[in-house]
């Protein structure tokens, strides 16, 4: 069966309204038994075997699972995760998406340290959610974004934050201001990694 989000059952375009409204319940009430039979079955499962909530508390908590990566698997195959987001036309346009920029990098801590310009914006490096925002003893006011790849990246040393807890960010998208310096952390699974495989 090939699933469509919300948006698109009602933005059909038919000469029959009656059949587009059955058409969309119908599908609606689909997803909605399919999740019902996700949970039943893996309450099942859990309750078969003692060996079997190892097997999930391993999987789950012992590993690291990049939410991220969940959000963009899941738009690409049953739509936006909130049906009726698309419903809301917002005819606005994308008025920023720039590279990282920046004169210097050196070594700092775990990560870099980026001259930049005074009051530069910073963009996002890659799309993904945004998992911290708050202080890091040595890096200041910091955004840290779990990107689909699965790596965490710190944005160290910023104000004027643009973007909330859990937002989905997209690739070159307005994070925040950093001023002269923006520190950087890459980190994926505990470890952290070397800067200029991610930095140009």
């Amino acid at each position: 069966m090939e699933y469509k989000s919300v948006a698109k059952y009602l933005n059909r375009k038919s000469g029959n309204k009656r059949e587009d409204k059955h058409s969309f319940i119908y599908g609606f009430l689909t997803k909605i038994a399919i999740c019902i039979i996700l949970v039943l079955g893996s309450l099942v499962f859990l309750k078969y075997d003692k060996n079997n909530k190892q097997i999930v508390y391993k999987c789950l908590y012992k590993n690291n699972i990049s939410f991220a990566t969940v959000n963009n698997w899941y738009k690409k195959h049953f739509g936006d995760i909130t049906p009726f987001q698309d419903l809301v036309k917002d005819n606005t346009k994308l008025v920023f998406n720039d590279n990282l920029e920046y004169k210097e990098a050196n070594i700092y801590k775990d990560g870099v340290k980026l001259t930049v310009e005074k009051n530069y914006l910073v963009p996002t490096l890659e799309s993904g959610i945004v998992v911290f925002i708050g202080d890091k003893d040595g890096y200041g006011k910091t955004i840290i974004i779990e990107q689909t790849d699965g790596v965490d990246v710190w944005y160290g040393n910023v104000d004027n934050v643009n973007v909330s807890l859990y937002d989905y960010v997209s690739k070159g998208e307005f994070l925040a201001e950093a001023n002269e310096k923006l520190y950087m952390v890459f980190q994926k699974n505990g470890k952290y990694l070397k800067y200029t495989d991610y930095l140009k």
